[in-house]
């Protein structure tokens, strides 16, 4: 099982319909799909309260040809019914859950085998 740490930051997502690219490059990533563009940034301290804000576990760095990884934190999730949002990377997978849900994810992360990390 990967280790995983929680990321300090706090994060936002967003659609843009028919966008190819946001207006600004305050982005964290992007992903362009047919039906738009899916923006994920850093959530802004002035946001107000009815902002959703995600929380993000990132893994340990592995290789592309590992199968699994994802897997393995992803579906104990699904399990307890905790939405995800997933941004891959070369070395590892960005695994974010809605922030008032982040200890809960833990928690079911840690009982699935992992090291949860703060």
């Amino acid at each position: 099982m990967p280790s995983l740490r929680v990321l300090p930051d706090r994060f936002t997502l967003e659609h843009q319909p028919g966008a190819t690219f946001p207006e600004d490059d305050e982005w964290v990533a992007l992903v362009r799909a047919p039906e738009g563009l899916t923006v994920l940034r850093h959530a802004s301290p002035f946001a107000g309260p009815d902002a959703e804000r995600w929380a993000g576990f990132y893994g340990d760095p592995h290789g592309l040809d590992v199968p699994g990884v994802l897997a393995s934190v992803v579906g104990p999730l699904a399990g307890a019914s905790i939405p995800v949002f997933v941004a891959s990377t070369f070395h590892a997978d960005l695994v974010l859950v809605h922030e008032h849900r982040l200890e809960l994810a833990a928690d079911v992360l840690r009982d699935a085998g992992h090291t949860v990390a703060a």
